[in-house]
């Protein structure tokens, strides 16, 4: 199976963030969308604010997070006072970096009290984000206090799956399936190449 080029990447992105923005979050009024600086995280983020805004005509703003400036991020999210967050880390840049600034962005939303419903992109949950952000005391506080969703996907069906964050007060975490999307042969495809010969702990729901 050939590995997907850079171009395919982007353009799986679009597909995914399409299904995110048009039908994961058509009940919020406004939602703010933070991903780091880098390409297809930007991209993915794009795709979903066009297609909420075209599907809600809501309002949507996006919000870049940098290794130390997580701080800075988190004010201008809680002035925009959103009703979710949605939490678009992966892309290019390295995993290590993504989730020390996933949870360091993660811990400053829980200092600034936002009380928003948080969802957290496939990618870095897949790569243990979430979990390594539950060490934090403060952090797994904050999330107990509010909704957390996460999407994944079931490759062999050709879905994607919009979860409920179970989180314990452990800081374990499981996942209740809430709704299913069929995505096309297209994106099946590109899903299959992209993710297949990655080291990810994948979740298939």
């Amino acid at each position: 199976m050939a590995k997907t080029t850079f171009g395919e990447e982007i353009y799986l992105r679009a597909l995914t963030g399409r299904i995110v923005g048009a039908q994961m979050l058509t009940d919020y009024a406004k939602v703010a969308f933070i991903s780091p600086r880098n390409i297809i995280c930007g991209a993915i983020s794009a795709a979903a604010e066009a297609a909420y805004i075209g599907e809600t005509a809501a309002q949507a703003a996006h919000f870049i997070v940098e290794p130390g400036k997580e701080e800075e991020a988190a004010r201008e999210v809680a002035a925009f006072q959103p009703e979710a967050v949605v939490l678009m880390f992966g892309g290019e840049t390295p995993i290590e970096e993504t989730k020390t600034m996933f949870v360091s962005f993660l811990k400053e939303l829980a200092k600034a009290e936002l009380l928003v419903d948080l969802v957290v992109h496939v990618r870095i949950f897949a790569a243990g984000g979430l979990q390594a952000a539950l060490q934090d005391e403060q952090i797994r506080e904050y999330l107990l206090n509010n909704e957390v969703f996460v999407y994944t996907a079931n490759l062999d069906k050709g879905l994607f799956i919009y979860n409920l964050a179970v989180i314990e007060e452990d800081g374990s975490v499981s996942l209740e399936e809430l709704l299913a999307f069929p995505v096309t042969v297209e994106h099946a495809d590109l899903l299959n190449r992209s993710l297949r010969d990655k080291t990810l702990a994948w979740v298939d729901a």
